[in-house]
């Protein structure tokens, strides 16, 4: 079995902020930003919990280049520190480190969350090492109350708000399950797209078995229409889920076929001749890389 090479040295290692040089600005107007003090009270309360990523030394000036974890460093500086743990990184410099980072997602924030209340910190002081109040991270705490697994599993790498949870939990699981498919599909999981959802969803496939409130500035006749466009739009998901791999298989196989077809220079010189519309069509799916070209 072949091993995979890890792109950063394993162990971290101690390095004088005095030897780290930014490899891009300082954006304008960050140290005012919401990000940058939640960044800041954590490293403030609970010290740095993720590395900086550096390359390796330069052999004549012995500086690094940092690759990822600019906000990091800026208040690490502004806290006094002299000296960072920094992982290096062992790929290309031409690749940068935070290309191959994945940021959290909500609901492995969840799962963090409860794992450290879990074993003992209060609320009050994560949401002080956060920056937020302690509603919020109660809100991050009950993510996933009353979310059926099959709507999380269709979350678990997405970032939304913890609003979202409490519009989808109104929903029986059926229901849930098909507004997050919806949600995903249109890459728009928005609190405002949850609640349309959610008005648009019949009584009986919600808890509480009773209609929503309409949504504000929307009138009866807009009520009634939006609810048969997504029961339309519910049917057209279904359908295109059952023909997706499919098409994908028939796709592949034209291409195929196509691309030899039209790497035969005789064959491609008398279609273009003959018919330069079909050939154009043609050199259009040789260069299709999925269905949604």
């Amino acid at each position: 079995m072949s091993k995979v090479s890890l792109g950063f040295v394993p162990e971290t290692i101690s390095v004088s902020m005095e030897l780290i040089l930014p490899s891009r600005k300082t954006p304008t107007g960050l140290i005012g930003s919401t990000k940058f003090k939640q960044i800041r009270a954590s490293i403030a309360d609970v010290g740095l919990i993720e590395p900086l990523s550096i390359t390796a030394a330069n052999k004549t000036s012995g500086q690094h280049l940092l690759l990822d974890g600019h906000v990091r460093m800026i208040v690490l500086k502004e806290l006094g520190y002299e000296e960072a743990p920094c992982l290096v990184a062992t790929d290309d410099e031409a690749y940068t480190y935070n290309s191959r980072i994945n940021r959290l997602s909500t609901i492995q924030e969840h799962f963090m969350i409860r794992r450290a209340i879990e074993r003992g910190l209060s609320m009050e002081r994560l949401a002080k090492a956060l920056n937020v109040d302690v509603s919020h991270i109660v809100k991050k705490m009950n993510l996933l109350e009353g979310i059926c697994p099959e709507a999380a599993e269709l979350l678990k790498d997405r970032q939304f708000s913890a609003e979202i949870s409490r519009v989808i939990r109104k929903m029986k699981p059926t229901r849930q399950v098909e507004c997050v498919e919806l949600m995903v599909s249109a890459n728009n999981i928005t609190v405002m797209y949850a609640e349309a959802l959610l008005v648009a969803t019949p009584a009986e496939m919600l808890v509480d078995g009773k209609k929503t409130q309409k949504l504000t500035g929307v009138t009866q006749e807009q009520m009634a229409r939006m609810e048969r466009e997504m029961s339309n739009l519910q049917g057209q998901y279904k359908l295109v889920e059952q023909t997706y791999a499919e098409d994908v298989l028939n796709l592949v196989l034209a291409r195929g076929y196509l691309a030899k077809l039209l790497d035969n220079k005789p064959v491609a010189r008398f279609i273009k001749l003959r018919r330069p519309e079909v050939l154009e069509q043609f050199e259009l799916i040789v260069e299709t890389t999925s269905l949604d070209q």
